[in-house]
């Protein structure tokens, strides 16, 4: 690629980011990062009426939390702002004037009443109502209108619209980076409205601009804006820009049946499609997210890269570094991916495993609290003895608890397999021999304590099922030894002559 290498993300800041939106980022941002480019925040705020307070910082806090943030943005000036819409009003009416002038937009002067008359009476015969190349010159327009006309209307200040002028009996030929060659008969596109009287511009407009004047090389989107591809090719044509190349990759799925997948489909199946805990400022409503229900951002990353893009190997668990090596556009699938609740939790157990237990350390330390245990216990080591069984930090506790709680009540079924009648006896002397050991890490009272059993030539079974019993009240848990070695010699034998007395 011989141009320096620039795209965007541009979310409107009307609620939650939901993880179709986040998955887009991430895209965008290892497209970016692969081809050593840009990955630019622009947020699309010219909506106002749907603007929500506190959406914008949202996006941000997510792009953050996921460790992809952006070059250029709001705070971030990299010399292509403002990079909110709202800020950049002032540029689209030139642009509108100048599609005008060329001959490819004009004025409509339809009110919305006769316009829902059309669309009725086309109903009413079967047909559907088009605004565009075979009715635009028998309504109210400036294809039909003077310019004396069209200036006592616009100076009287009646509402318009500025549309688009489709060609007529054109086939467009486009690329997309990841479906390929599209083509497209013109005479099926509509008008679309590029300006509202109130000064404001519509997406379509505002979209083209923007990315022209901020020098987007590459528009990698959702699959909802491949309609609206049509439109923006001729919207750049007719300007005079050179056109990005598109990419629009394929929606996420419902797990189960057909369409999108969609906050109830969460609601329904127990987990998140926000990547953040959202308070809806307006019905306080609160939604969960990935962040508060524990899992690690490198997990979500590496379940939302798998939906629609494939390496093309066996291998599935990625760090982002190595995502932004493998990533290409042309592994990115067409069909449409289905969410995988279970597949993700999957993503964040194998992550877990991966993660240094010192960077878990916090937030274990954290339970602690909650739990009120007050400990000098080697955290980083218990962490160590039973990450393999976790899918998520909160399951540490249920993991580990008897290190910092020793049992006082026992597992029935494992008392009843673990107890027999010559085991009191054989417990008495086990406390003997770890009383006389005085090097007591795990490898050491491990090999003393087997010696010591393979001495008596009796089965390991006997002594190692009390044991775990009398430290861990079940017959689960970790390597024996290095609970022992953790809690240390007294409280082992301590743990021992209680499971004694009441057994």
């Amino acid at each position: 690629m011989t141009k320096d290498i620039r795209v965007r993300f541009a979310p409107s800041p009307t609620g939650p980011l939901h993880i179709g939106g986040v998955r887009t980022a991430l895209f965008n941002y290892l497209f970016a990062k692969k081809n050593n480019g840009k990955f630019i925040l622009r947020i699309e705020d010219t909506d106002q009426n749907r603007y929500v307070s506190g959406a914008e910082d949202y996006i941000k806090e997510t792009l953050d939390w996921f460790h992809i943030p952006y070059d250029e943005g709001p705070e971030k000036d990299g010399g292509f702002g403002p990079y909110r819409q709202s800020e950049r009003k002032h540029l689209y009416k030139q642009y509108a004037d100048q599609l005008i002038k060329d001959g490819h937009a004009y004025y409509a002067f339809d009110t919305p009443e006769s316009l829902d008359n059309h669309r009725k009476d086309h109903e009413a015969k079967g047909k559907t109502f088009i605004y565009n190349w075979h009715n635009r010159e028998k309504l109210s327009n400036s294809l039909t209108l003077s310019q004396k006309e069209i200036n006592v209307k616009i100076n009287s200040g009646e509402p318009y619209v500025i549309r688009f002028k489709s060609p007529q009996d054109e086939t467009l030929h486009l690329k997309d980076e990841i479906r390929g060659d599209i083509k497209i008969d013109t005479n099926i596109l509509d008008d679309k409205i590029l300006f509202k009287s109130d000064g404001m511009p519509t997406y379509h407009l505002a979209n083209i601009v923007d990315d022209h004047l901020m020098k987007i090389t590459h528009v990698i989107r959702g699959e909802e804006w491949l309609p609206s591809l049509a439109l923006h090719v001729l919207l750049y044509k007719s300007l005079g820009w050179e056109t990005p190349s598109f990419a629009h990759l394929p929606l996420i799925l419902k797990p189960v049946g057909k369409g999108k997948l969609s906050k109830r489909d969460g609601d329904k199946g127990g987990f998140p499609i926000f990547p953040l805990l959202w308070t809806d400022p307006k019905s306080q409503d609160v939604s969960p997210g990935y962040r508060e229900d524990g899992y690690l951002p490198e997990a979500v990353i590496n379940m939302l890269a798998f939906l629609g893009w494939n390496p093309g190997t066996e291998q599935e668990i990625f760090s982002l570094e190595e995502l932004i090596k493998e990533f290409d556009l042309k592994r990115v699938n067409k069909a449409g991916a289905k969410f995988d609740p279970e597949k993700t939790k999957w993503f964040q157990q194998q992550h877990l495993q991966t993660t240094d237990s010192k960077v878990l350390v916090k937030d274990f330390e954290k339970i602690l609290v909650n739990q009120n245990i007050s400990t000098t216990l080697n955290i980083e080591n218990i962490i160590n003895t039973v990450k393999e069984r976790a899918v998520f930090t909160k399951d540490l506790w249920d993991l580990s608890h008897f290190y910092f709680i020793a049992p006082t009540e026992y597992n029935e079924k494992a008392i009843k397999k673990a107890w027999k009648e010559d085991t009191a006896n054989l417990m008495h002397e086990l406390t003997k021999i770890l009383f006389d050991i005085s090097d007591f890490s795990a490898d050491n009272v491990s090999k003393t304590v087997k010696g010591w059993i393979t001495g008596k030539e009796i089965g390991f079974g006997k002594i190692m099922m009390p044991l775990r019993v009398a430290l861990v009240g079940s017959l689960q848990g970790p390597d024996l030894f290095e609970i022992a070695s953790t809690i240390g010699k007294e409280e082992t034998i301590r743990r021992i002559e209680y499971a004694i007395e009441i057994n």
